[in-house]
């Protein structure tokens, strides 16, 4: 009689500050959103190595890919643009989006990032300033397991709109980002908007996160992650 026993992959989740995020699973390492240290206030760590580096839009404080490393290859793959793309067995869906609620009359197109990555389904949110998404964009992104959401406001959706976001996505992980912290040159509103809107006052951060496709909870919850 054959056994077949089901490996869970562990995916290590860490927030760099900013929109930044670090995804390391079995066989790929992928960033997104890699700042300019000097523009933003915030350091990075020293190993900014990665398979591959998804950029949501062109503004220094997210579009730094200068500053990665590749792990397998000198410099990793860079994709910025809507589309599908595979690398290292990571399958990725850029989807279109804007950056104001102004159709992108303010500050122009954001691109939503959607991973398969070792079976775990991750959406990036990028700078998303509209206060809600589309039919088809909800169609394109597809089920959530895990959401980066921004919620600072004053260039991005605040916590409130945040919060009506993730009723649209129904994810079962959420993951902040995008707000003021100790060191930011720029003002932004803090995570407490978001976590009251969400009534989940009083997590605790953590330095990362570490999850598989079987520890997903049953009810959404939120995490918040201390800058790596």
């Amino acid at each position: 009689m054959s056994v077949f026993v089901s490996i869970q992959i562990r995916m290590d989740i860490y927030w760099l500050g900013q929109a930044c995020i670090k995804l390391k699973g079995k066989n790929a390492t992928i960033l997104i959103d890699p700042y300019d240290p000097q523009m933003v206030g915030l350091k990075l760590p020293k190993d900014m190595s990665a398979d591959m580096v998804l950029i949501t839009h062109d503004h220094q404080d997210h579009n730094f890919s200068s500053v990665t490393t590749g792990i397998k290859t000198e410099k990793p793959m860079v994709f910025s643009d809507p589309g599908e793309y595979e690398v290292a067995g990571v399958v990725v869906t850029g989807v279109s989006s804007f950056h104001d609620n102004s159709e992108g009359s303010e500050r122009g197109v954001n691109t939503i990032f959607q991973l398969m990555f070792d079976r775990l389904n991750m959406v990036h949110l990028g700078d998303l300033g509209q206060h809600e998404l589309t039919e088809t964009q909800i169609a394109q992104i597809g089920e959530v397991d895990i959401l980066f959401v921004p919620v600072g406001g004053k260039y991005t959706i605040d916590g409130k709109a945040a919060g009506a976001i993730v009723s649209q996505l129904e994810p079962k992980i959420i993951i902040p980002i995008h707000y003021k912290i100790e060191g930011l040159k720029f003002e932004l509103d803090g995570v407490e908007q978001f976590l009251k809107e969400m009534g989940a006052e009083g997590v605790i951060p953590q330095p990362k996160l570490s999850i598989t496709k079987d520890k997903l909870p049953e009810e959404p919850l939120v995490v918040v992650l201390a800058k790596s």
